[in-house]
């Protein structure tokens, strides 16, 4: 026994250093990796800065405690506070209904008034602008290709603040900057960082994209917002579940969580309410736009992947056995139905007033058939929506400012919401200005911001794939949901625009190579140095490269010859 005892603690001892090669190595500077315990794997703690910090701004310990937890909700509400002064000020201009605004803002002005969309005269909007009371809702049903629900949100803007452009871009506007909110809050819990979260906030602020299509009442903000509404709900379900693993997990004598196969293949996880709310959102945002159907098939993908990669942290031989009996069903149950029955509520209106468009099909050219069991309003929306899908895969008619999917990325051709060219004196323009000015509402994204995408698409998909992190995988699935699924209609009809519905997530890929670039926790100080000199550098860049190009976001009229160093590449003109 007592021969025993130090051949055991020689083995430990040997089991504890580490290999040969890395001994060696520590004199060129090598740092082995830290252990961490399967605790902290489950369930990542938060990122505190490093004490050393504080002496800098002489904050004494006795502030820094309570600086820190103010701003974890304390970030986030000043990056939204900023990003909504921004979008609310002078919202009502230009006074005009520019683009898309002459479908979705008279549709929902006659949603909230009546219940289904109407058919509007042509030539009306002027007579709106100047005066909405004297032009009538009209009766007659119209006929429209995409779902109520982003209607329905414009026409709550409408309710309160009437038939005008503040009227109709107010609560996408809202939407807009409570999206920034969330991304920071998001950001924070995925890099597990208070300061990247609101960096990533900060960067979705000032992106000429967002910016615009938050003043602008269309469809894909209110889609954005609420398919970045259900990635968050997943992502703090999944820290909900990972949590409820850790607690159900065995610890050994000295409190070490230890790994069970047992519990980690058997355990029900229960009642998920996020799950919940982000079925829900995934509902809203496909009863705002079809696309969002895309975005809730690799959204369950992805929430059924975590629960593998929870149970096999957690210590499963077979985790996707694990997860197939006892995950799979719930997440489905969770998402899918709930999704569905919100999409179908979101019709009520059509339903409820018998007379929307194609509402009394079934009972008239929809007669006979093996489905006349289901009721006659089900029919005809199901008529409706098949109708609607053809519209879609056909539409190839050519526009203007259409462009492909694969320029998305580098902003090859954005389209102008609304162009005017006053001449001196008028209009804004001002009268010593030795041409005519330029006022335009150009939906770009800020070009530093994108073009620096296109490094942090690639930076998270080599993190994903040869680094196995997880939080690289979910920003390249927010991307690739919102983005991949126009490849497939390329010879289809469609705009730039489109792609605001995954710009929170390159913001998200750009925050995270930036934390890159400052350096891994435990990094000299002469490391943090350079990498904050060149992160600070670059979002100073994109800060400045927003406001030079913050005219051609609002409509503010300026020399044409402005306008034209504006324009860098010649597809923007």
């Amino acid at each position: 026994m007592t021969s025993t005892a130090p051949q055991t603690q020689q083995g430990k001892d040997a089991d504890q250093q580490p290999p040969g090669w890395q001994q060696r190595l520590r004199r060129f500077g090598y740092v082995p990796r830290p252990v961490i315990g399967l605790r902290e794997r489950l369930v990542p703690p938060y990122t505190r800065p490093s004490e050393r910090l504080w002496p800098v701004f002489g904050i004494p310990p006795s502030v820094a405690n309570p600086l820190l937890r103010w701003a974890a909700w304390g970030g986030p509400l000043l990056v939204a506070l900023v990003a909504g002064v921004l979008r609310f000020w002078n919202l009502g201009t230009p006074k005009a209904v520019i683009f898309d605004e002459t479908y979705y803002a008279k549709d929902a002005w006659a949603l909230i008034n009546q219940g289904y969309e109407g058919s509007w005269p042509k030539d009306v909007d002027k007579l709106i602008l100047k005066d909405p009371s004297s032009v009538p809702i009209p009766t007659d049903p119209g006929y429209v290709v995409h779902p109520p629900v982003g209607k329905w949100v414009i026409g709550v803007g409408e309710h309160f603040f009437g038939f005008t452009p503040f009227g109709w871009r107010f609560m996408v506007c809202v939407l807009g900057t409570l999206s920034v909110l969330m991304l920071c809050r998001i950001g924070r819990r995925l890099f597990r960082s208070t300061f990247l979260g609101c960096l990533a906030g900060a960067l979705l602020a000032v992106d000429g994209l967002h910016f615009v299509m938050s003043r602008t009442a269309l469809l894909d903000q209110v889609l954005m917002f609420f398919v970045l509404a259900a990635f968050g709900c997943l992502v703090i379900d999944r820290d909900w579940s990972r949590r409820r693993l850790a607690a159900t997990l065995p610890t050994d004598e000295e409190g070490v969580l230890r790994p069970d196969a047992t519990v980690a293949e058997t355990l029900r996880l229960g009642w998920r309410p996020w799950r919940l709310a982000a079925g829900l959102m995934l509902g809203l945002a496909a009863g705002t736009k079809w696309n969002g159907l895309y975005v809730m098939v690799a959204f369950c993908l992805m929430t059924v992947l975590w629960d593998v990669g929870a149970r096999r942290t957690a210590g499963a031989v077979h985790p996707y056995r694990a997860v197939l009996r006892k995950d799979v069903v719930p997440a489905f149950v969770s998402t899918v139905p709930v999704a569905i029955a919100t999409y179908i509520a979101s019709w009520t209106g059509w339903i409820v007033t018998n007379k929307g468009y194609f509402r009394n099909w079934a009972r008239t050219d929809g007669k006979g058939g093996s489905w006349t069991w289901l009721p006659d309003w089900l029919r005809s929306l199901w008529h409706y929506e098949n109708e609607v899908y053809e519209f879609h895969v056909n539409l190839t008619s050519g526009h203007t400012y259409q462009s492909n999917p694969w320029s998305w990325i580098v902003l090859g051709r954005p389209v102008s919401y609304f162009y005017e060219d006053p001449n001196a004196g008028t209009g804004g323009c001002p009268p010593d200005a030795a041409d005519k000015c330029a006022r335009e509402v150009l939906a770009l994204g800020t070009p530093l911001l994108w073009w620096a995408a296109c490094f942090a698409i690639c930076y998270v998909l080599w993190r994903w794939l040869f680094r196995r992190d997880w939080r690289a995988g979910a920003i390249a699935c927010g991307i690739a949901a919102g983005w991949v699924p126009w490849f497939f209609y390329q010879e289809r009809t469609i705009f730039l625009f489109y792609a605001v519905v995954f710009v929170p997530f390159l913001c998200l890929a750009v925050a995270m190579m930036i934390g890159a670039i400052l350096g891994p926790p435990g990094s000299d100080e002469r490391r943090r140095a350079i990498g904050a000199i060149g992160a600070g550098a670059l979002v100073l860049l994109i800060i400045w490269n927003f406001i030079y190009f913050y005219p051609l976001y609002t409509g503010r009229p300026i020399p044409v010859e402005d306008w034209r160093n504006r324009m860098w590449l010649d597809t923007w003109v």
